[in-house]
């Protein structure tokens, strides 16, 4: 055999040797992940059987007891009612003799009158201790203060004591269990009622207009946290949203910080800030810094800080933005922000400016 010949059929044999060793590779490559199991998926944000905060926590643990119990009561009486279908089912040769009746029986009587009068008397108890625990918790020194105001379709959130603004995405610091740091919140309404929900954080409690709510949370877990008006309140209930922010301290701190400065503004005397101070937009929108000082509509000095607009109905993008400006129907049908009827450079230069609100 010729030695060019011999060279060829080593290289195949190498390539086989190589390929083989691959495929052995993958395939025990492909068993181990298998034996592993699949990644877990990343838990939903709304998912109320994950619950991060000590309010949500409490309801979930009542909810599995209610659970438990219901499921109990249940079993027993599917139990007896299949046993009752099969025991005493009729036969092909059927009797009409009527089966023996039992009246005043002291024991039945007492027995299915008692138990449920005692399930019931645990049940209320238990759910009012939850609920006293989570109604009566303390309020350290250390708690944040949030006043939550429910607007036709958007939220509002003031921070009183840090002089702070912001609208639809709330802020708060991480609670640590050895040092607690819960957040109060004072919830109004504006107009009609709502329902501040977000499930892993804490239970549902209503705005009712002229009646102040509260609640609290202590989020052990940073992390972003979504939520929803659980009260249908008209047209767009549907579309407003929740997000709840959770940082640590530190940066808590300074998202504080930024938020309570003006509006930072790369030209104050730009068109695009003259044509939003000349329209109706300064009746309801308020900017730090300027004659905006509306109250209608969310604030806007640190507008491009947030991650959505429209209550989360959309990305805050300069192309969704733009739209927004130009007609909000097209994000959100049936809001209450109405088309300024703003020309095309109008709402560039309106956009532009906006752009520059961080």
């Amino acid at each position: 055999m010729s030695g060019r010949r011999k060279i060829a059929i080593a290289g195949v044999a190498g390539s086989l040797r190589t390929h083989t060793a691959r495929a052995v590779f993958l395939f025990y490559g492909s068993a181990v992940t298998a034996l592993a199991g699949p990644a877990r998926p990343p838990l939903s944000p709304t998912n109320i059987f994950a619950p991060v905060s000590t309010p949500a926590q409490s309801i979930l643990e009542l909810s599995r007891f209610v659970l438990t119990v219901t499921a109990a009561i249940f079993i027993l009486v599917f139990s007896l009612l299949a046993y009752a279908v099969v025991k005493f089912r009729q036969g092909r040769s059927p009797d009409d003799r009527e089966p023996a009746q039992v009246y005043g029986s002291t024991q039945l009587e007492l027995a299915w009158t008692v138990i449920p009068i005692l399930i019931v008397v645990v049940l209320f108890l238990t759910a009012a201790r939850v609920i006293a625990s989570i109604q009566n918790a303390a309020h350290p020194s250390t708690a944040i203060e949030v006043t939550v105001i429910g607007h036709q379709f958007w939220w509002e959130y003031r921070y009183p004591s840090l002089r702070v603004v912001a609208a639809n995405e709330l802020h708060i610091p991480v609670s640590d269990p050895a040092h607690p740091t819960p957040t109060f919140l004072t919830l109004l309404s504006a107009d009609t009622d709502h329902s501040f929900w977000v499930p892993r954080l804490a239970g549902k409690t209503d705005l009712i207009p002229n009646h102040p709510n509260s609640m609290w949370l202590d989020p052990h877990e940073t992390g972003l946290y979504l939520g929803q008006c659980a009260q249908y309140c008209g047209t767009q209930h549907a579309k407003m949203l929740l997000r709840v922010y959770v940082q640590t301290r530190d940066d808590f701190d300074r998202w504080i910080q930024q938020q309570s400065q003006p509006a930072q503004l790369n030209d104050p005397v730009s068109e695009g800030q003259q044509i939003f101070e000349r329209t109706a937009c300064i009746n309801c929108h308020a900017v730090a810094g300027t004659v905006a000082n509306g109250r209608f509509g969310p604030d806007l000095s640190h507008l491009m800080s947030r991650d959505t607009i429209a209550s989360g109905a959309a990305a805050n993008t300069p192309e969704n933005l733009r739209s927004w400006i130009q007609d909000p129907a097209i994000i959100k049908p049936g809001c209450k922000m109405p088309a300024m009827g703003l020309s095309d450079p109008e709402v560039n230069a309106v956009t532009q400016y906006l752009e520059t609100l961080h």
